[in-house]
């Protein structure tokens, strides 16, 4: 029988038909090589065809042009041996059922001049981009004319490899930099009214119809307002939606609000945790309605009953879940089979766009198989060997994933946990409001090992004795560290951590320094509650910039925060001592450039220097282990099961993870367990 979920409809596509509602749009993880998709890049889109997605477009975007050098880790479609790479990707994802497009571009402003063949950016006119700093030469007609045989070409190659079509990207890009007045300054037949500002669009589109056909699915992914008193209104965007489709040329709308040249302004089309979801749903359902006409749209979709909504209400004809996608690529699957519960939840985290924004590939916080399909599963399969005990001491994000990833093996799994509750370190974070999504982590996990009957013990500070007397076969030490403060020349005895501010131990005083040696989440967020508080708040860095561990996008609220609170941020600076003054705390701040120091008189000085490790128990566990604790990075590395034997006698093996390794993060910390206990 047909599925009554509006999820599960299929969509009529011009010919194409897609087997539900649910797609990922076009993004770039970064997996490419030399701006191939190789095996990586396919099987992270195959993984998603095998979970049951209708829709999987690729590239955020592919580069029609040699002028449009790569700023994401970007595919190269303006070479002709991209066409056997996307056909096999094509083809593995049609025999799991799923439909495969790619968006194409020419990137105008929005890259930068000095990386691949230092050719000058371009633009409608000579304004620069913020985010990519640019400065653009503005277009002439001869590149104007290139340009679009390279979009006509590439949609050649693209119909070529087999995909269902291709969308052109429209926002922030060089297609959709001729119709906003932010970017087109120009005084010939490019700019003035509407037609004229459309009229390169309508060169690309009439070029790719004579390469391709009639037939070939085209659309665009355009911004149909951005928000912005300098850019496209609503009502020009709108038109503009309306114009492409009474032209004919276009088959759907995939539909942005906002602008993309900043952080912040980013941040309004890409929220992040602690910003509003589907905060652009309803202006997308009201563009279709408008239009008439099939619309595509994702912006922090994140759930399924979200998800269901914008289908059953009529806002949007297929719904985009790109980031839900990274942190569980089985949801259309999961959601046909009734396991909604099961799929593994978005939080929000952005940890994936911020990577591929600071030149790194895209992760999920806490799914470390996306994008490791080669070696790491998504799916854990029972183990074909002898059951095992194993114990498993913290109940942190290292220590949870352990016990789930064992428990799936078949393995009779023990897990202590000294605290009252799970979550480790991931509870401290969650006790900010704006981070409070971060314990979906934790509770996905607890969920899964209660119902595989883990045997779990709360408020259990498990010593040597207490593991021994389980008689485990394996050992996994998963106790995290405690903060370290010892890192001042004089004075640790006068100074708190992050973790005192966010736990409530210690509240903030009137004035505050904050010394963030880390540049990751727990000194800014200490740092955001301080200045939320009222206090007056310095934070001294010896980095270039703060926060250098947080990326883009997870930067704009923080930022916020401090602009907003007057908070004064000092670079290139380290606080070398603290000493009392009267009642005050004297901070002496030097730097690692010149023997200048100066002092500053505060209430309250806060270190974060990350952790050390909680190591007493795996030491005690050590000399009886048969591996004595050591791990064969070569097979971890390639995905291999450990076979170290360094001790004949001894009656276990051990293993520590996460923080009570080193101070890393909670990926790292998942990581750590899914590569070492998938094999056991």
């Amino acid at each position: 029988m047909a599925s009554p979920d509006p999820l599960l409809q299929p969509f009529q596509l011009k010919h194409l038909t897609l087997r539900n509602r649910i797609m990922s749009t076009s993004h770039e993880p970064a997996y490419s090589e030399n701006g191939m998709p190789t095996e990586r890049y396919r099987l992270y889109h195959v993984e998603k065809a095998k979970g049951g997605i209708a829709l999987t477009m690729t590239a955020g975007s592919a580069v029609v042009a040699e002028d449009s050098p790569s700023a994401f880790g970007n595919l190269h479609a303006y070479k002709d041996e991209i066409v056997p790479w996307l056909r096999e990707l094509t083809d593995e994802c049609h025999e799991h059922g799923a439909a495969v497009m790619i968006q194409i571009t020419h990137l105008g402003r929005r890259t930068n001049w000095n990386k691949a063949d230092w050719l000058p950016v371009l633009a409608p006119s000579p304004v620069r981009e913020p985010a990519h700093r640019s400065f653009p030469k503005e277009a002439e007609d001869w590149d104007l004319d290139r340009i679009v045989k390279a979009y006509a070409a590439t949609a050649e190659r693209m119909q070529a490899a087999g995909l269902d079509g291709i969308e052109l990207e429209c926002y922030g890009h060089l297609m959709d930099q001729f119709w906003s007045p932010a970017t087109n300054r120009r005084a010939d037949d490019y700019n003035g009214s509407l037609d004229n500002r459309l009229r390169f669009t309508r060169r690309v589109l009439d070029a790719i119809r004579d390469s391709v056909g009639p037939d070939f699915i085209v659309g665009v992914r355009m911004v149909a307002d951005e928000d912005w008193d300098k850019g496209l209104t609503r009502e020009e965007g709108v038109e503009i939606a309306r114009r492409l489709v009474a032209d004919g040329r276009i088959d759907f709308l995939n539909l942005i609000r906002g602008h993309i040249e900043t952080d912040a302004a980013l941040a309004g089309v890409i929220p992040i945790q602690g910003m509003r979801s589907a905060p652009h749903l309803d202006f997308a359902g009201e563009v279709r309605a408008e239009t008439r006409f099939p619309v595509f749209h994702a912006a922090r979709i994140g759930d399924v009953a979200t998800a269901r909504h914008a289908i059953a209400e009529g806002k949007l004809d297929m719904v985009g879940m790109t980031r839900a996608h990274i942190a569980d690529p089985h949801i259309a699957r999961k959601v046909a089979e009734g396991r909604e519960h099961e799929i593994r939840p978005c939080v929000g985290a952005t940890y994936c766009l911020d990577r591929i924004y600071e030149g790194h590939e895209a992760l999920c916080i806490h799914n470390p198989a996306t994008g490791r399909e080669a070696t790491m599963p998504q799916v854990i399969a029972p183990s074909d060997g002898p059951r095992h005990k194993v114990v498993v001491v913290g109940a942190g994000p290292a220590g949870l994933e352990a016990a789930r990833v064992s428990a799936e093996r078949g393995h009779a799994v023990v897990l202590f946990e000294a605290a009252d509750r799970p979550g480790g370190q991931i509870r401290l974070a969650a006790r900010g409001r704006r981070r409070s999504e971060l314990i979906g982590i934790a509770d996905w996990r607890a969920e899964c090992l209660e119902a595989l009957g883990v045997e779990m013990h709360f408020n259990r500070l498990a010593e040597a004795g207490d593991v021994l007397a389980e008689a485990p076969d394996i050992v996994i030490v998963a106790t995290g560290g405690l903060p370290n403060t010892s890192v001042l020349d004089s004075g640790d005895d006068l100074v708190v951590s992050s973790w005192d501010i966010l736990s409530g131990d210690v509240k903030p005083a009137d004035d505050v320094l904050v010394f963030d040696d880390n540049g990751a989440h727990p000194g800014l967020q200490a740092a955001e509650l301080i200045a939320e508080s009222g206090a007056t708040l310095e934070i001294v860095t010896p980095e270039r910039f703060f926060g250098a561990e947080i990326g883009g996008l997870n930067h704009v609220p923080y930022a916020a925060c401090f602009q907003r609170q007057g908070t004064r941020i000092t670079i290139n600076s380290r606080l070398k001592s603290v000493r009392r003054d009267g009642n005050k705390l004297a901070a002496l701040i030097g730097s690692d450039y010149d023997d200048r120091a100066d002092e500053r008189l505060v209430n309250q000085v806060v270190v974060e220097h990350g952790t050390l490790p909680l190591d007493d128990l795996y030491f005690a566990l050590k000399e009886g282990a048969s591996n004595r604790g050591e791990v064969d990075y070569q097979a971890l590395i390639a995905g291999r099961p450990q076979q170290v034997v360094a001790n004949p006698g001894g009656a276990y093996r051990l293993y520590r993870i996460g923080d009570a390794v080193s101070s890393r993060n909670i990926h790292a910390a998942i990581y750590d367990a899914l590569r070492l206990c998938k094999d056991f």
